[in-house]
Formats: C-alpha cells, structure tokens, sequence
C-alpha cells in the first residue's frame, strides 16, 4: 500500500484532542509529510499546522487528504463529505482509517474514478490471512500493552524504535492501527480483522528473523477494555513477545468513554498480561512502563515513575518528557 505524499491533515469538527489521535501521530512523526491542516467550523483541536483551503493545500503539493480524526465506531459523518468531494475534485487521493469505507459510497467511488485518484481504506487493505499457529519463531519482540485504550501504545512503540536504533540495534516498528500505517507506510489495522484470524495476522506482520532483530509491535485496546479487550488478546497471542511495555496515563480514573468502568490496577493489568502471553511465548517479561504524565507538573511525575519504578523493579518513564532510553537499553542488556 503506497499512499501519495505530502498529506492534507483533515480534522472534521473534532473538540476532543485525542480524538485527533491520527492527524497528531503523523505530525508528530512524519512532519515532512505533512503540508497544512482543514478543518469544519465546529472544530477546536488544531495541530498547529498552517490551516488551508483543500485547493490552497493541492497548490503547496498536497496529494492526499487524510481523514485524521477518529470516532466510536469509526463512522464517516455525511456532514464531511463535502471537503471529501472537494478534494476529489481537486485531484486529491483520500486515505481513511475509518471502519465506514470511502469505498462504499458509490458517489465517492464515481468522483474518484473520473478524476483518476484512489480512495485508501487502510482498515480494509489487508493481504489473505491465516488463522495463528503460535508455533515458535526465531528474532525477538517486544509488544506495547495498557490498560486502556489511547494510553500512547502506538507513540511508545515509535518512541522505542527511535531510541532502540540509537543504540545500535536492528529493530522495525510494525504498525496494527491506521495512523501507524499512514506513519510506517505499510501494517494490518487489526481491529478490521475477522476474530479468527488476529492472531494470524499478527504472526504475518512479525515473521521470523535474526536471532538479533526486534520486532516492536504495535498494541490496540486493553485486556480490561470490554469494547476492545478480544483484539488486545489475539495481538497477545501472535505477537509471541519476549517483551511487554505497559502504557498507562497517570490519573485517568475509568476506561475511555465508559465512565461506569473503573481503571484497572497496574498491578493487575501486568500480571494478566503476562499470564495471557504465555500462551505462545515461554517467559514473557515486563520490560517498564511507559506513562502519560501530562496532566501533572514535572516534579510530580517524576515522582510516580521512580516510586513505578522502585515497586516494580523496571524503568518508567514518560517518553514524550524524559525519553524512553532506558528501556531501550534494558532490552539490548538483556534481551
């Protein structure tokens, strides 16, 4: 899957931030891919990012619109269909991770025809897969897990990546969600696969490799999440990790957008994570946390990640404040 760059960064009518999760990951990691932001009236989430019209964004070289934000259920709202067909119009290509399909819109599919570019449904591009074997593998992974979903999987997995280079390791990120595909340029959106075959499509997307090389899989969702916990288990169990990092955002109180489901202990969460592990990988190991401290001020978080760090006996850190090296080093010493 070769997605046309650079991207129009499009933010709907979103108000909450992470909702802009997408449009965030690939500013954040692919700056150069991106030439502005568009958004509806409504919106007040910006990612700082020059705001253009779709044809001032076609006139600076821009070749996709992005849909960038997410929603429950990963709808495509009619009210954005306009910008859509604008963008269409323009000779733009339009990339969406949302689970609706662009493809399924015969009057999308009849504009994009005529003016010869590509609708990108990456929840659905995807080769033919086979149902999970968990039969052992040769190179190494290691697998974000948390406790919830939108605790930063997908940056600490980036974040990881970076610094596991830095130390002169081999190590690719592989992508299960679709701002890591737009990021990494080729994945499997997991939570778009059939149930039988998310294990399956995670042995794919981390085959077997030098005895040296790591895998960093991307997590999804959370064993304690009732929406998402069945997609957080198959990744579990393809992923056969060496390796678990925990992610988890300092303060949050219940499980994103169900307010009547309480936050999950970290101790707990760690244990069923590794106990869930074992069921394809012999001795699955915490490698540290990595937390999301940004609603508190420096000190205090610095405080939370050492007594983390003291209870558990592995790094913790918050990888956008202080980095992430130290788990990195954790693996290349004893990985």
């Amino acid at each position: 899957m070769q997605i046309p760059q650079p991207y129009l960064l499009f933010l709907g009518d979103v108000t909450d931030p992470l909702a802009a999760k997408t449009a965030r990951g690939i500013h954040v990691w692919r700056p150069e891919q991106c030439v502005g932001e568009i958004c509806l009236p409504d919106c007040s989430v910006s990612l700082g990012l020059e705001s253009m019209t779709v044809e001032q964004a076609r006139q600076q070289g821009a070749k996709t619109l992005v849909l960038g934000t997410a929603n429950a259920g990963g709808y495509l709202p009619k009210h954005w269909l306009p910008v859509i067909r604008e963008a269409i119009n323009a000779g733009m290509n339009v990339a969406s991770g949302l689970h609706h399909r662009l493809n399924d819109e015969p009057e999308l599919v009849s504009l994009a025809t005529d003016n010869q570019v590509s609708l990108f449904d990456i929840r659905h591009m995807r080769p033919t897969l086979n149902v999970g074997s968990g039969k052992k593998r040769s190179g190494k992974r290691v697998l974000t897990v948390g406790t919830d979903c939108s605790v930063g999987k997908m940056y600490t997995s980036l974040a990881l990546e970076r610094a596991m280079h830095n130390e002169g390791m081999q190590a690719d990120f592989r992508a299960t969600g679709q701002t890591g595909i737009l990021i990494a340029g080729e994945g499997i959106a997991i939570d778009a696969v059939i149930a039988d075959f998310i294990a399956g499509a995670t042995e794919l997307l981390s085959p077997e490799n030098k005895d040296d090389h790591w895998d960093i899989v991307e997590g999804q969702g959370s064993l304690f999440h009732p929406s998402y916990a069945g997609v957080s288990m198959g990744l579990l169990h393809g992923a056969q990790p060496h390796w678990l990092v925990m992610c988890h955002e300092m303060g949050r109180t219940h499980m994103r957008h169900l307010p009547h489901q309480p936050m999950v202990s970290l101790e707990d969460c760690v244990a069923l994570n590794l106990q869930a592990a074992k069921v394809t990988s012999s001795d699955p190991r915490l490698a540290g946390f990595s937390i999301n401290t940004s609603g508190y001020s420096g000190q205090e978080a610095r405080d939370y990640l050492q007594a983390l760090s003291q209870k558990f006996g592995v790094p913790a850190t918050d990888p956008v404040r202080f980095g992430i090296t130290d788990i990195a080093v954790l693996l290349k010493e004893q990985g």
